[in-house]
């Protein structure tokens, strides 16, 4: 495990309160049977960005804490724990973007205002239903986008978009231009195809031609660090189901059998937690980012999809039902191991990196 420092212990252990007392399993599903586009709570949301989860990586100079990656990837695995509903990655990813390529006036125009959570922000990349950073469409001519996105996470509430064009990111405001149709995902959170029509865009000019790779990186380690809560939790709660559970007048945790899988899987866990927090340290240090965050989310969609498989099975028939927490995150996860790319495409990234 990482070694992390006091201010770091501090924060993962406010979020593991938070997130356990203040938005448990239970607070996901009044979101989800509330039906709203938006898919989250704003009053939560307003709660996290005044603890100042918002502005982790914000420089403090733009109302941020500056405290890197592995300080907001800490907050993001305890929130993924308790599958609650936020923009809080989004708007981190957003700001990411700003940070490596926006100008001083569009830093101190947006920052302040993602770090306050008075604004909220995504990302809009891909434009079919897989993962494809090389075949962007979406152009701008004059100062305006076309083009259209698909499957963009936390949509309905976004002010702000950062878009991937033929030429660079670009930061685009909902309003006149902006098409948004809502897209409905097994995990049951916001998701929308838009449609941008001479929507207004500012390019983020001073991140270079790789600035669209970064920002990629970026996403894969934070994805990849929900997914570890998730998966940290899937196995604490099926273990404990089998500690309790009696079958053929056996506890299921006294078969041998069923020890050895969850041996497996405890050992496959420990080796995914490995790789995201390389993933959040090679952020945070600079060094060696892109191979650490394909690692990271190859190995998050590896692990991530065996357990939540296995967490249903071992349930046995209640696993299966929607009283159940369980396959609440089978669900999440699904949609997950698609987001910024699958293991076959990872794969193929980090051989194209390695020059083969």
């Amino acid at each position: 495990m990482a070694v992390l420092n006091e201010e770091q212990e501090m924060l993962r252990d406010m979020a593991r309160e938070w997130a356990t007392n203040e938005s448990p399993v239970t607070e996901f599903r009044k979101v989800r049977a509330s039906g709203e586009p938006e898919a989250f709570d704003r009053t939560a949301y307003a709660t996290m960005a005044e603890m100042g989860w918002a502005g982790i990586i914000i420089p403090e100079e733009h109302g941020g804490s500056d405290f890197g990656f592995m300080s907001v990837g800490l907050v993001v695995e305890e929130l993924g724990k308790t599958l609650t509903a936020s923009p809080l990655i989004a708007t981190t990813l957003a700001a990411s973007a700003i940070i490596l390529g926006g100008s001083e006036e569009q830093k101190a125009k947006w920052l302040p205002k993602l770090a306050s959570g008075e604004a909220i922000a995504t990302l809009a990349i891909d434009e079919g239903p897989h993962h494809a950073p090389d075949a962007i469409e979406a152009s701008v001519s004059g100062g305006k986008l076309t083009g259209a996105k698909a499957f963009v996470a936390e949509a309905h509430g976004a002010d702000l978009f950062v878009v991937a064009a033929t030429d660079g990111l670009y930061l685009v405001e909902k309003g006149d231009g902006v098409t948004l149709t809502t897209r409905r995902l097994t995990d049951q959170r916001s998701h929308a195809d838009i449609a941008f029509d001479g929507a207004a865009a500012d390019k983020l000019a001073n991140g270079g031609d790789d600035l669209l790779d970064k920002v990629l990186d970026r996403a894969r380690v934070l994805t990849a660090a929900e997914m570890l809560g998730m998966a940290q939790i899937v196995f604490d709660t099926t273990l404990a189901y089998l500690k309790q559970r009696v079958q053929f007048n056996q506890v299921l945790s006294s078969f041998q059998a069923l020890q050895h899988r969850m041996a497996d899987l405890f050992a496959d866990l420990a080796q995914m937690r490995s790789a995201v927090e390389a993933g959040l340290q090679a952020i945070d240090s600079g060094a060696g980012v892109s191979r650490a965050a394909i690692v990271a989310k190859a190995e998050a969609n590896r692990v991530m999809h065996t357990m939540s498989n296995e967490g249903i099975q071992l349930h046995g028939g209640i696993g299966m039902t929607d009283e159940y927490d369980i396959g609440l995150y089978l669900k999440r996860a699904r949609v997950l191991e698609a987001a910024w790319g699958t293991r076959s495409y990872l794969k193929n990234r980090f051989a194209t990196l390695g020059g083969y």
